[in-house]
C-alpha cells in the first residue's frame, strides 16, 4: 500500500496477523483488491499473509486464519500491513522488534490496521511520522509516544508508511489504492460492488460521538479527549475557545442535553474502562492516567458509570476476551445524569 509503485502486476502486499488482530479491517482491507482482480480479470494484487511461527493466528473474534508463512521464511514484499487489536503489547518482544526493523532497512513500506502502529512505534519506525489509528486508542498512544503525530482519520498514506483506524476505514485505504494504481473507474465499480460510501476520505473523522455541528462544542469535546489524564477545569476549557464557563454550560445543555462536566466525566471513565481490559496497568496508574488523584475516587466514579468496580470488571471471565469494552459506544442520557456533580473532579472557576 505504498504511496507510489512502479513494479508490475500482481503486486504484493504482506499481512502481519498478531494474535486477537481485528477481522473485520483484515478482511475490509483484502476484499476490495480480490474484487478488483475479478472484475479486471487479472492478478493486480497478491497478497501473502504472515504469523510468528507461521501457525494459524486467532483474531478477536475468535476465528482462526491460515498463515501463509512464519516471520524466517515470509518474503520481502514492497509493503506490510502489522494487523493487531486488543493488547498489542503482548506481541511485542525482541525478536518482533528486529524482523520490522530489517524490513524497513530492505526497503519494505509498514503500516498499520487498527492498534498496528502501537507495534511500529514501539519499534522505534513511525518517529515524526503521520498515523491513525483507532480512536480509542488514540490518548494511551500520543501519550506513550509523543514524537509520532497521531491524528483521528481513516487512513493515512504517505511516503513514510501506512495506517487506517480498522474496521471499515480498511476498505477506504484499500479503495484508495486502487484508484491511485488503476484510476477511478475501476475504484468505483469496486466501490459499487462493496455497496460502500464513495465520499469517504483520508481526512474523514473516524465517529461523530455525541458531536453536534457547533464548531465551538466540537472544538470542546476534542479538546476534552486530548486533556484526559490532567482534566482542564471548565473555566479552562471555556478560555481556550474565547467563551465565558455559563456560555459554554448553555450550550452543552442546549445541544447535548447534559452539562460539560458530565461530557468529559464519561469520557475518562470509558476510557478508564478500556485500559482496564485491555492493558495491565494497576488500577491506581489508570487511575491517574484518566485524570483521577486517588483510587477510591476513580472506584466510585467508575461504579456509578459502569455498575461495578475496577477490580469487578478485571476479575471477569470474559473481560480479557471480550470483543469490546463499553466505551466502543457512546454514553446514554441516563448513564450521563446518573454521574453525580460531587464526583466530577472538575471546577468551574474562570
Amino acid at each position: 500500500m505504498r504511496l507510489t509503485y512502479s513494479a508490475q502486476s500482481p503486486e504484493s502486499i504482506g499481512f502481519l496477523l498478531l494474535p486477537r488482530f481485528a477481522m473485520v479491517a483484515f478482511f475490509s482491507a483484502i476484499e476490495p483488491l480480490r474484487i478488483a482482480n475479478r472484475l479486471t480479470g487479472e492478478s493486480l494484487f497478491e497478497w501473502d499473509l504472515v504469523s510468528r511461527d507461521g501457525r494459524p493466528v486467532t483474531a478477536s473474534n475468535g476465528m482462526a486464519i491460515d498463515a501463509d508463512h512464519g516471520l524466517e521464511d515470509a518474503p520481502l514484499t514492497p509493503s506490510l500491513a502489522v494487523c493487531a487489536s486488543f493488547a498489542p503489547d503482548d506481541a511485542i518482544d525482541e525478536t518482533l522488534i528486529r524482523w520490522l526493523r530489517e524490513r524497513a532497512a530492505q526497503g519494505c513500506v509498514l503500516g498499520g490496521m487498527d492498534t498496528g502502529c502501537v507495534v511500529l512505534a514501539a519499534a522505534g519506525l513511525l518517529d515524526d511520522q503521520t498515523v491513525t489509528l483507532h480512536w480509542e486508542s488514540l490518548p494511551e498512544f500520543r501519550a506513550r509516544f509523543p514524537q509520532v503525530d497521531a491524528v483521528e482519520s481513516l487512513y493515512e498514506v504517505t511516503a513514510e508508511g501506512f495506517s487506517c483506524a480498522g474496521g471499515s476505514s480498511a476498505i477506504d485505504m484499500s479503495l484508495d489504492l486502487i484508484r491511485r494504481r488503476h484510476g477511478d473507474d475501476l475504484a468505483e465499480r469496486v466501490c459499487a460492488q462493496l455497496l460502500h460510501d464513495q465520499g469517504r476520505r483520508p481526512a474523514s473523522r473516524q465517529r461523530d460521538p455525541l458531536m453536534p455541528e457547533d464548531p465551538l462544542l466540537v472544538r470542546a469535546i476534542a479538546l476534552m479527549e486530548a486533556n484526559l489524564d490532567t482534566p482542564l477545569g471548565i473555566g479552562e476549557l471555556a478560555a481556550e475557545l474565547d467563551l465565558s464557563w455559563r456560555r459554554l454550560e448553555r450550550l452543552f445543555v442546549r445541544q447535548l442535553g447534559t452539562s460539560p462536566q458530565r461530557i468529559y466525566m464519561a469520557r475518562r471513565l470509558d476510557h478508564a474502562h478500556r485500559l482496564l481490559r485491555e492493558t495491565r496497568h494497576s488500577v491506581m496508574e489508570i487511575a491517574l492516567a484518566c485524570g483521577f488523584g486517588s483510587a477510591s475516587s476513580f472506584t466510585r466514579a467508575f461504579r456509578r458509570q459502569h455498575g461495578l468496580t475496577p477490580s469487578e470488571l478485571r476479575r471477569r471471565p470474559s473481560a480479557a476476551a471480550a470483543a469490546g469494552p463499553l466505551s466502543h459506544r457512546e454514553p446514554s442520557s441516563l448513564e450521563l445524569s446518573s454521574l453525580e456533580p460531587s464526583s466530577l473532579e472538575l471546577s468551574n472557576r474562570a
